[in-house]
């Protein structure tokens, strides 16, 4: 009698990192969007747009979803949407404006409450949302896009561009993104929150008019977001390392 030993072959499956970007359709988001996707990211791109939205994921073979950072329940469908369909490991804060470019003695308190309910209060609501995914996530990972401007040590060293610019409103709501950032790295250790500056780069926000590529641009949100779950938290970098607060 001749017995035959049966093989068993353990076949390895690598988990692929499902990653949404706010204000997707157009710039930073756009490209970083361009970039993950490239890395094996399977990428929803959030825009308050349906139409551009879902023309950049079509372009890019993304995934779109309504997604309006200052509407609490375009939020909450779209956290109900990527919950549904197989949740979220990595959540990108990029959507932003720079608001009305108005002389600072000309800016009222409604211009006020337009940038910080898109900048800051955007990066609660969409934070707080997703926050039951990400839990359930392997290596969750939260991505806030902020800037140089709203560095301290930035905007007051005389050697840097961000020191020329006077811009109350967006540089104090970046600011705020960068102390939400720390935060709520403190409130939820198990998730590698980080604050990352594009740096000066050209985009519709700035009429074009940076020095760096948007390639360039979203060198530190794409080094963040492929982490994997590993690394510091509650840190704050550009393209060239880590920035001071």
């Amino acid at each position: 009698m001749t017995t035959t030993a049966a093989t068993t072959t353990a076949v390895t499956t690598t988990a692929v990192t499902t990653t949404l970007i706010t204000g997707a359709n157009k710039g930073l988001g756009y490209e970083t969007a361009r970039r993950l996707i490239a890395a094996g990211h399977t990428v929803w791109m959030g825009s308050r747009d349906q139409e551009r939205g879902q023309r950049a994921a079509d372009e890019l073979g993304g995934r779109y979803v309504a997604l309006d950072v200052t509407n609490d329940a375009s939020v909450a469908s779209a956290a109900e949407t990527i919950a549904a369909e197989g949740g979220l490991d990595v959540l990108i804060n990029n959507a932003g404006i720079t608001g009305p470019h108005s002389a600072p003695a000309d800016l009222t308190g409604d211009d006020a409450l337009q940038v910080f309910n898109t900048n800051v209060i955007g990066v609660v609501r969409t934070t707080n949302a997703f926050l039951p995914a990400l839990r359930q996530s392997t290596a969750p990972t939260i991505v806030n896009v902020t800037s140089g401007l709203g560095s301290f040590a930035t905007v007051l060293d005389p050697e840097r561009l961000e020191s020329q610019i006077v811009a109350p409103l967006y540089t104090s709501s970046k600011s705020a993104v960068t102390m939400l950032t720390v935060q709520y790295a403190k409130a939820f250790p198990e998730i590698r929150i980080n604050a990352a500056d594009p740096g000066y780069t050209a985009t519709d926000l700035n009429g074009k008019n940076g020095t760096q590529t948007v390639t360039e641009g979203t060198d530190a949100i794409v080094e963040l977001a492929t982490r994997q779950g590993q690394g510091a938290t509650g840190t704050f970098i550009d393209r060239a390392g880590v920035v001071l607060f």
